[in-house]
């Protein structure tokens, strides 16, 4: 692999550790850095590890945990529920013995109402902090000052009795939006973002970073829908989000991030971007790729379990891309509906290898590689903010529950009762029983990790869609130099049998996720079982040019 040409994070394969779910270290139903530490062997350094190349853990700082840490109440210290600076120190310094990189979570869109910047800025309308947020009167007839809504229901705006005016939140009332066209706001995040790479980061995820600037004179959203009653104002989705979110300022802000990161050496930049449609989104990259490394790309989390949808989001996102940008995909996450829950069982094989082979840098969510599942919350046991304010089918909880190390009791991730329930399938998807059995999801995972590293082709190569009559198959290739490997995905619940026109010969079958390799095959007619996707190591010396 040619290190000149691509940095550390193009080949890397990223896991993301929500922390309050991990490994609880000190027995009061949290997971906490120590855990972590306690837990590095499983990612990286030992025969048995997954051998992924980056953690990226979710929010640590000292927070009222209302949104469970992305509620900030100071940016640069550890909340003690989850451990101090010495302890997340030693983290880094463990991680890196490993080499295994750390990407911090960067909240910069809001913070907590507990915040001192925020408690100073609602002391008085004359505090030197008051512009760091957005204060407005009500309008003349007593209204909110624009019919603008937060993502966890109703209105955006709060009143504040002290100083007589609302501020504005995009999410919960407790997370008051910063004012980024405040100067001083700008330079207080990025000594944030110094304190943090100064203690040896290799980067962060930025939370809805397209979110943090707003249209200068907050002007009403327009509506998706002219007939919507005043009631249904307070979803989200009905309105068009003109003005609060995506604005095209953001920019120069994530090029001053990028260009930090820069000073500092290689380092990431990755941002949560929901930026629609894909014009936009791939804005986020800088137009002299100056922005974002990697804006996260959530297409695939939100499509169906259907082929032609994933291959033409992935055709299309390559047609879009230009040479100085990189891909990235994304099949779960701490916000979304677990990948086992949303394909069911027999697609996680599946979906693993197409998470794994695809051109750009996967990030992998803690526990789908042993086919975690979305727990059931009772009612009274929800917690999330998103689920207490719009109802429980919107509760992010189920895809947090801790994850499973064990069939021990709480499934090994405590000695007590955690703070949220554990998930049926703890039995029989743990990772213990999973290390044990050669063909378990987890060992899948951790092959195709391999293969990764052990073929540049498909770390770092090119990709080639090829066409075929089996419209149920997602046939592509891989190439980089003068080493190339077809990946064959057969989404149909039957065989299929794959004819392809190549000029190229078989040399090996490196992988399929049936844990059955057949070297008898040809290209000609390839055979592939229901749900089955082989990985095939191609001869090209003799390719036609």
């Amino acid at each position: 692999m040619d290190s000149n040409k691509f940095d550390w994070w193009q080949s890397a394969v990223i896991y993301q550790i929500y922390p309050r779910s991990f490994k609880d270290s000190n027995g009061d139903g949290v997971g906490d850095l120590q855990g972590i530490i306690d837990k590095l062997d499983y990612l990286k350094g030992t025969p048995n590890s997954l051998d992924v190349d980056a953690i990226w853990i979710s929010p640590i700082y000292v927070s009222p945990m209302i949104d469970f840490g992305y509620d900030v109440a100071n940016h640069i210290d550890i909340d003690p529920l989850f451990g101090d600076l010495e302890t997340f120190d030693r983290l880094v310094e463990e991680a890196h013995q490993r080499n295994l990189k750390i990407i911090l979570d960067f909240v910069p869109n809001h913070t907590s109402d507990q915040h001192t910047w925020f408690k100073e800025s609602r002391s008085s309308r004359d505090n030197v902090k008051r512009d760091w947020y957005y204060w407005r009167d009500a309008k003349p007839d007593g209204s909110y000052p624009n019919n603008w809504v937060s993502m966890f229901g109703g209105r955006a705006w709060t009143w504040d009795e002290t100083t007589q005016q609302y501020y504005l939140h995009l999410f919960d009332k407790t997370q008051p939006d910063l004012n980024w066209r405040n100067p001083a706001v700008k330079s207080a995040m990025l000594d944030v973002l110094r304190f943090w790479l100064d203690r040896g980061v290799d980067g962060f995820r930025m939370d809805v970073v397209g979110f943090i600037m707003k249209d200068e004179k907050l002007p009403d959203n327009p509506l998706s829908n002219t007939d919507l009653s005043a009631d249904d104002l307070k979803e989200w989705h009905h309105l068009i989000h003109k003005y609060d979110i995506d604005q095209p300022e953001v920019h120069e802000l994530i090029k001053d991030f990028r260009q930090l990161h820069d000073e500092y050496g290689n380092r990431v930049v990755i941002g949560e971007i929901w930026a629609e449609p894909r014009s936009e989104w791939i804005k986020y990259y800088g137009k002299n790729n100056d922005g974002l490394h990697l804006p996260f790309n959530f297409d695939l989390i939100n499509k169906p379990w259907d082929v032609t949808a994933i291959r033409n989001s992935v055709n299309e996102l390559e047609g879009l891309l230009d040479t100085n940008m990189w891909p990235n995909y994304v099949l779960g996450s701490h916000d979304k509906q677990r990948l086992a829950t949303r394909y069911g069982d027999e697609a996680t094989r599946l979906s693993a290898m197409l998470l794994l082979t695809l051109r750009g840098t996967p990030t992998l969510y803690m526990g789908d590689e042993i086919g975690m599942i979305d727990g059931k919350i009772p009612i009274d046991k929800i917690q999330d903010p998103q689920g207490i304010n719009l109802g429980a089918d919107n509760s992010r909880d189920g895809c947090r529950t801790p994850f499973q190390w064990s069939s021990e009791d709480h499934a090994g991730f405590s000695s007590v009762e955690p703070w949220l329930p554990i998930a049926e399938n703890f039995l029989a998807n743990n990772v213990v029983t999973h290390l044990s059995d050669p063909n378990s999801l987890l060992n899948l995972y951790r092959k195709l990790i391999q293969l990764r590293k052990s073929y540049p082709s498909l770390a770092i190569g090119t990709y080639q869609y090829i066409a075929t009559d089996q419209t149920d198959c997602f046939i592509y290739i891989r190439r980089h130099d003068n080493e190339a490997c077809l990946i064959a995905l057969n989404f149909a619940t039957e065989s299929r049998t794959v004819c392809l026109d190549l000029d190229y010969k078989i040399d090996s079958v490196l992988l399929s996720t049936s844990g059955k390799l057949n070297q008898n095959i040809s290209l000609k007619t390839l055979e592939l079982r229901s749900y089955e996707g082989v990985v095939i190591k191609l001869n090209i010396t003799s390719v036609r040019q």
